[in-house]
């Protein structure tokens, strides 16, 4: 999965002269590259890892894991949250069939 023709196609569906659109594309696109990089990381490492803190040693979920949960609930909002051609077509329509 390429971010940058994630991106095009994203900056394709806004109005790209609405600057705050824009933003929130590329913001999309950076929280994106992030998700890949935790990716990268539990994939190398594991979904555990072993923690040693003198003579303790103990088992925990790769701390990327909760970082790809918070990620991803904010690429879901951030997703939501962007206004699309179609969108706009339908609320200067009322949502409702011409």
């Amino acid at each position: 999965m390429s971010v940058e023709k994630i991106k095009a196609q994203l900056l394709s569906r806004i109005n790209t002269n609405d600057l705050m659109e824009v933003k929130k594309v590329n913001r999309y696109c950076e929280l994106l590259e992030l998700d890949i990089k935790c990716q990268e990381a539990i994939q190398e490492e594991g979904v555990s890892i072993v923690i040693e803190n003198g003579s303790q040693r103990f088992v925990k979920s790769h701390p990327s894991i909760n970082d790809r949960l918070k990620l991803n609930a904010q690429l879901i909002a951030l997703e939501k949250s962007i206004i699309f051609k179609e969108e706009e077509k339908e609320a200067t329509n009322g949502g409702g069939l011409i």
